[in-house]
């Protein structure tokens, strides 16, 4: 369990800098400090896989059905909030943090449909990561300017993107041993 919860201190620390600790940052330079992020970044998510995979702890519900079918619809929901951060869709539109509100449904999804201590550990860390971000954003900057809009074209490449990539995670997670649909 304490490679899992190290690695969700390294994952927030490294995200949190940039607005916590800016002098840090900008002491450590521009490319330097880039690059240490993502190397620290990619190890937090090595130790949360890794102790994730190594956690125990009690289950309180197991799979169902109607959670399995819960949790894909928050996915297809969490991908396409995803999607629409990146192509400034109409949801991009309407909400200032479309990224980190799929982190959000994506967690609380995995939450639903695991029910075990680890899961809420990696999963509950993960969603109080992104509250915190976004409280820290918008104390940091507290105006934000909605994305000019966009052509209809992008809402429909960031539908069809959002079933590909959703089927590509399906697929991952089968060939881990997850069932992705019951």
């Amino acid at each position: 369990m304490i490679y899992l919860i190290l690695g969700l201190v390294l994952w927030s620390a490294a995200h949190l800098l940039k607005r916590l600790a800016p002098g840090l940052r900008a002491a450590l330079g521009e490319g330097p400090g880039k690059g240490i992020i993502a190397v620290t970044l990619l190890i937090s998510i090595w130790l949360m896989s890794k102790g994730y995979g190594m956690a125990d702890g009690a289950v309180f519900w197991g799979r169902s059905p109607a959670l399995v079918g819960i949790n894909n619809l928050l996915m297809l929901l969490a991908v396409y909030m995803f999607a629409a951060s990146g192509m400034k869709t109409a949801l991009a539109r309407r909400m200032r943090h479309p990224m980190l509100g799929a982190v959000k449904v994506w967690a609380l999804a995995h939450i639903l449909v695991n029910g075990d201590v680890p899961s809420f550990i990696l999963f509950g860390g993960l969603l109080a990561w992104a509250v915190v971000q976004m409280i820290v954003i918008n104390k940091a900057q507290p105006e934000w300017t909605r994305p000019d809009p966009v052509p209809q074209s992008k809402e429909l490449m960031a539908l069809g993107g959002t079933v590909v990539v959703f089927a590509v995670i399906a697929g991952i997670h089968y060939w881990l041993g997850y069932p992705a649909f019951g």
